[in-house]
C-alpha cells in the first residue's frame, strides 16, 4: 500500500488498480472514502481505462476485428508500476502487455498521478501514445465517498450542490447501456438531495453538464467534499443498492447506447490521440 501524507490528510493507494482506498482528515479523523464492504460493493475508487461503462455485448470492432472487454475496461484490475516522487505525490504507470493486446490492440502509457495539496487530493490521468498510429481510448474516475460521513447523521441528511444551476437530464440505462429515454433529476435549484432510491435503477448518467464542481455536504454538520473536475464531458453518480456511499464519476467516455454499431471509432466520447501525443485530465477532492 502506498501512503501519502501532509499536514491535513493521509491517503492510501493500492498499486492494484492504482486505487485510492482511504482518505482521512488528520484533524477530525473523518474517513472520506467508502469502506469497500463486499456485501454491497468491494471497490473504493476504481480507475476506468481504456473504456468507460459497458460495451454492447461486451464487444467492439476495430480494423475489421472483434475484441471483448468487460465493463470499465482492465485498468482497474491491473497492478501498476509505482514511482513515489515524494511524501505527497505518487505516479502509477500501466503499459500494454500480452494480455492487454489480446483485448485492446494498442500500445499505450497510462499514468495515474495522486498529489496532496493542503486539504485536497488530486488525481490526474495521463495518456501517452508511443506508437506511429492513433490511440483510441476512454478514461474516467469512479471514487466512492462515505455517506454518512459522521455517526450522528443518515444518508438522507446529505445532498449534492452543483456550482451552476441547471436542468440535468438523466440518461436512463437499460441492461447497463444508455437507452433512448430521459428523465429530469428532481433538483431544488442547484441541489440534488440524496436518497438511496435514486440509484435503484442503476447509475445517473449525465451528458452536457455545465457544472465543474459538486459539493457533497449535509445541513447537520460542517464537513464534506468539494469535488472538482474540468473537461470531462460526461458524469456519473452512482451507489450500490442501499449502500452507504455515493460515487462522483467524471468521465471522458460513456457506456454504449442500445443502438451502437460497436465500431470503436464511433463510440461516444472516444478520445483519438495522435502518434506520440500526450493527454491528461484531473479531478480533485477538497475535504472540509
Amino acid at each position: 500500500m502506498i501512503i501519502l501524507e501532509n499536514e491535513s490528510l493521509v491517503a492510501k493507494i493500492n498499486p492494484k488498480g492504482a486505487e485510492l482506498e482511504s482518505l482521512v482528515n488528520k484533524q477530525t479523523g473523518l474517513q472520506y472514502m467508502w469502506s469497500g464492504d463486499p456485501a454491497f460493493w468491494p471497490k473504493h475508487s476504481p480507475v476506468l481505462f481504456p473504456v468507460v461503462g459497458g460495451l454492447k455485448d461486451n464487444t467492439y470492432y476495430y480494423d475489421g476485428k472483434s475484441y471483448q472487454l468487460t465493463r470499465h475496461g482492465f485498468g482497474r484490475d491491473k497492478t501498476y508500476v509505482v514511482e513515489q516522487a515524494s511524501a505527497i505525490e505518487v505516479v502509477c504507470t500501466l503499459t500494454q502487455d500480452e494480455q492487454s493486446l489480446s483485448v485492446y490492440p494498442f500500445a499505450f502509457v497510462f499514468k495515474v498521478r495522486y498529489r496532496l495539496t493542503g486539504s485536497e487530493i488530486s488525481c490526474t490521468f495521463e495518456v501517452e501514445n508511443p506508437a506511429e498510429s492513433p490511440l483510441l481510448f476512454s478514461a474516467g474516475g469512479h471514487p466512492a465517498f462515505a455517506v454518512p460521513l459522521t455517526g450522528n447523521t443518515t444518508y438522507d441528511d446529505y445532498y449534492l450542490k452543483f456550482n451552476h444551476t441547471e436542468t440535468i437530464q438523466r440518461n436512463k440505462l437499460v441492461n447497463g447501456l444508455t437507452g433512448n429515454n430521459y428523465e429530469v433529476l428532481p433538483m431544488e435549484g442547484n441541489v440534488l438531495r440524496l436518497h438511496k432510491s435514486l440509484f435503484y435503477e442503476d447509475a445517473i448518467v449525465i451528458k452536457g453538464m455545465q457544472s465543474n464542481m459538486i459539493t457533497l455536504a449535509s445541513s447537520k454538520h460542517q464537513h464534506g467534499i468539494h469535488f472538482k473536475f474540468i473537461d470531462f464531458p460526461f458524469f456519473g453518480i452512482w451507489a450500490a443498492k442501499d449502500a452507504n456511499f455515493v460515487c462522483l464519476e467524471p468521465w471522458c467516455g460513456v457506456t454504449d447506447g442500445e443502438d451502437h454499431d460497436q465500431q470503436l471509432q464511433h463510440k461516444e466520447g472516444i478520445v483519438t490521440l495522435a502518434a506520440h501525443a500526450h493527454w491528461e485530465r484531473t479531478w480533485s477532492a477538497e475535504c472540509f
